[in-house]
């Protein structure tokens, strides 16, 4: 599973000019869910996301996490985070995980982030969606369960 966490503002996903979910100070997480993943991986991002220090302490300091704050996440579903672009121009999405399975991985993930008392709004899986990031810092952490970076 890779996520492509943003510390944001406001921010928030449209389907058909309709806000589906939305946000006003916390994590906007782009989530893409590989071929090989599982609910281990699940369980992974969920205690990084929810326990990544990116928020900054009274001294100014990245030191505080998304609980700490008490704000709220986007999780907008992205399978081109597994869009291979090493070879041609073309990218190749064999690496990501079919959507049945996608989307099951996907809800359990939010699930779980849920669980650990956060306030989760999300995306609509396989729709076309415009996400609006208000990228606070700008801060953007890359996350891979399978720890490839």
């Amino acid at each position: 599973m890779r996520a492509v966490v943003q510390r944001a503002g406001h921010s928030f996903v449209e389907v058909n000019d309709q806000v589906v979910g939305e946000i006003n100070k916390g994590l906007v997480v782009f989530l893409g869910v590989g071929a090989d993943d599982e609910e281990e991986d699940c369980s992974y991002l969920a205690d990084k996301i929810s326990g990544l220090r990116i928020f900054e302490d009274s001294s100014g300091k990245m030191n505080l996490s998304i609980k700490d704050t008490g704000g709220q996440i986007l999780c907008v579903s992205q399978f081109t985070l597994y869009g291979d672009c090493r070879k041609g121009r073309r990218p190749s999405f064999i690496g990501a995980a079919a959507p049945e399975k996608a989307a099951y991985l996907y809800e359990k993930l939010c699930e779980m982030l849920r669980e650990k008392g956060l306030k989760v709004e999300t995306g609509q899986f396989q729709a076309k969606m415009k996400v609006k990031v208000d990228n606070d810092g700008p801060v953007t952490i890359l996350l891979d369960s399978k720890k490839h970076f």
